[in-house]
């Protein structure tokens, strides 16, 4: 088996948990492939391209920024994702870094199952190239602090105006990240849809809604607009690029699923009581 390896340097565990890995690898019949920045923490090792690498698999070392964008070069190459938590949430991850070594024998052992969740993919502009998401697309300001217009169509029909400082469009795996700080619902990840989350409406009618992930969801940025340079795009609060005013955003379902791998069968129920505290007092403290 070939287990490509992404990782986030500044983490401090990552050090030990790569060199661990890379000895233990060779016994279990694993071929370790790591990114360049992770393969400079190894003596000896190189790294290579995981984009055109021959993977299997892929673990990413990190937090959850870590985790999404290995769960995004997952997506692109169909293969599945399993991330081991360094950081504080860790809320997509199978394993901490105590029990890494284990995670990877069981994943020889094929002792894990495979859960597809929906990506988003988004182009700016009629002519922009296709840019992948796994959490949400985010359409904000970057500078003073003013409301943006916001026109927003669902299939070609005009939704609305929103008055608002920017707007989320996320996936029902992003639904407990920025979209929930936002007002936005939480999303069980078997249901097949989209989140629009307005960030502070102006309007109180305004509210956070459901769409169904086979829609095409369009967004245009009206006049009075900020300067261009005020104007961003990001995808998974990562990948930031500017808008133009009167510039579409145009989101739709990606054509390949994101494969999260995962070692036990805990639901996600139990995942968001465990990870977000769900629950009453009571159940947090019992």
């Amino acid at each position: 088996m070939n287990v490509g390896i992404v990782g986030n340097r500044r983490y401090r565990p990552l050090v030990d948990l790569v060199s661990r890995l890379a000895a233990e690898a060779p016994g279990l019949g694993v071929r370790l492939r790591f990114e360049p920045n992770v393969a400079e923490l190894i003596p000896g090792e190189s790294g290579c391209n995981l984009e055109h690498g021959d993977v299997d698999l892929l673990l990413s070392l990190g937090g959850d920024g870590t985790m999404l964008r290995g769960a995004r070069l997952g997506c692109l190459l169909g293969i599945p994702v399993l991330g081991i938590n360094l950081g504080h949430l860790g809320f997509l991850s199978a394993a901490g870094p105590d029990t890494a070594v284990d995670a990877v024998r069981r994943l020889v052992r094929g002792q894990y199952v495979v859960e597809r969740r929906l990506a988003i993919t988004a182009r700016v502009g009629d002519a922009g190239s296709e840019s992948l998401a796994v959490n949400d697309l985010v359409i904000h300001k970057g500078g003073v602090a003013r409301v943006i217009r916001l026109a927003v169509a669902v299939d070609g029909e005009q939704v609305g105006t929103y008055s608002a400082d920017g707007i989320i469009v996320a996936t029902p795996t992003g639904s407990t990240a920025y979209s929930m700080s936002a007002g936005g619902p939480i999303v069980v990840p078997s249901v097949d849809a989209f989140v629009v989350t307005p960030i502070c409406p102006h309007t109180l009618a305004v509210r956070p809604l459901v769409v169904p992930a086979t829609a095409t969801v369009a967004i245009r940025v009206l006049d009075p607009a900020p300067a261009p340079e005020e104007l961003l795009v990001s995808l998974d609060g990562q990948g930031t690029a500017h808008l133009a005013p009167r510039q579409d955003v145009t989101v739709v379902r990606a054509a390949q699923p994101v494969l999260l791998a995962h070692l036990s069968d805990e639901s996600f129920f139990s995942r968001l009581r465990r990870k977000l505290a769900w629950g009453d007092v009571a159940e947090r403290t019992a």
